[in-house]
């Protein structure tokens, strides 16, 4: 049964977890919660292409809802793609089988140069309608999350042209002109301050950065590429009281840095010890995660004994209850409901005795 604290004011419960304020009971999303494991989005993609439901706001609101009619998470992602703002910046974007192309990636001063600092109301309004019709229909007591990629994550799209393995591309630029990649990365991020601005002034209760390949880095590339963007994009992006949380991959070496970021909240992949990360930094910064997403594959007494296992880690101060990664399309619609109730029936005082009973 799930608890009548998150079906009554989402939203507040969402804002504390990200203050590491102390709550009842974690909040719970998924991170990719809209998407192919759903019949109902199988539905839809029928008959649109998917950046045809990025670019219709009142389809990526159908699509946002459904996880939160289906499975009662606790906040609400709107639907879009982290190539987006590439696309308003100049470069071609195609979605093929394979997988999302830009067609003219940046490989040359020349290529950076015809990038463009773009109006978010203007040539991404439609991301921006989507929220704001998302945050009327679901009204005060449900948070909207927004959402872009990180400029290192962003780059390697935009300097592959696609999703490659290595990135060779971009590491000989990193090594071959690394002040071309720093003000590619720079620009990135500043685009990237308005265009989070934008969704923030549409509604958006908390913003989430992607940055997927940061774990192909190193400490020391990291330190002097990745983190500096991130940091610049956070700090002018100056939130204020609207939490910034920052999904790492594979980074588990690079943590420490990870946490200079400015960001106020730190997703990690299951590869991170929330207990670890708990201890290391106190509880001044929220983390969110961190569930294998193939845990869901298995039996649902198995998908409910990792969810006490990663609460019980944090003690549910400053958590996030979410995956360590995206939802798999093969998961069962049941497990990813088991999932989320799973979060929301656990009362915190009782975390650690119910953990030991089972």
């Amino acid at each position: 049964m799930t608890s009548t604290i998150s079906s009554s004011n989402r939203k507040s419960l969402f804002l504390k977890a990200c203050r590491c304020e102390p709550v009842e009971q974690v909040p719970v999303w998924i991170m990719r919660q809209a998407g192919r494991y759903l019949p109902e989005y199988r539905a839809v993609r029928a008959k649109h292409g998917f950046l045809e439901i990025c670019k219709t706001p009142e389809l990526a609101m159908e699509v946002s809802l459904q996880p939160f009619h289906i499975l009662g998470v606790d906040a609400v992602i709107v639907f879009s793609d982290i190539l987006i703002p590439a696309e308003a910046m100049g470069m071609e974007l195609e979605l093929t089988e394979a997988g999302p192309v830009l067609g003219n990636p940046i490989r040359e001063r020349r290529d950076m140069a015809a990038l463009r600092r773009f109006d978010p109301e203007q040539e991404t309004r439609f991301l921006n309608d989507a929220i704001r019709g998302l945050v009327s229909t679901l009204g005060p007591t449900v948070p909207v999350l927004g959402f872009a990629a990180a400029p290192w994550t962003l780059a390697c799209y935009m300097v592959e042209g696609q999703t490659k393995s290595g990135f060779d591309s971009l590491k000989r630029l990193l090594y071959a002109d690394p002040k071309m990649l720093r003000e590619l990365l720079e620009t990135i991020a500043r685009c990237t301050v308005d265009y989070l601005r934008a969704q923030v002034a549409a509604g958006a209760a908390a913003v989430q950065l992607f940055d997927t390949w940061a774990g192909e880095l190193g400490r020391k590339e990291y330190e002097a590429f990745a983190l500096p963007a991130t940091q610049l994009l956070i700090s002018e992006l100056n939130a204020g009281e609207t939490p910034v949380i920052l999904y790492t991959k594979g980074c588990a070496h690079l943590m420490p840095l990870v946490a200079r970021t400015g960001a106020t909240v730190l997703s990690v992949d299951w590869r991170v010890d929330l207990k670890k990360l708990r201890e290391q930094f106190g509880p001044g910064i929220a983390l969110q995660g961190n569930v294998d997403p193939c845990v869901l594959l298995g039996p649902a007494e198995g998908v409910r004994s990792a969810v006490r296992e990663a609460i019980e880690k944090t003690d549910g101060l400053g958590h996030i209850l979410n995956l360590g990664h995206g939802i798999l399309p093969s998961t069962p619609v049941e497990n990813a409901r088991a999932f989320v109730q799973a979060g929301q029936s656990l009362p915190l005082r009782a975390a650690s005795e119910i953990h030991r009973v089972s």
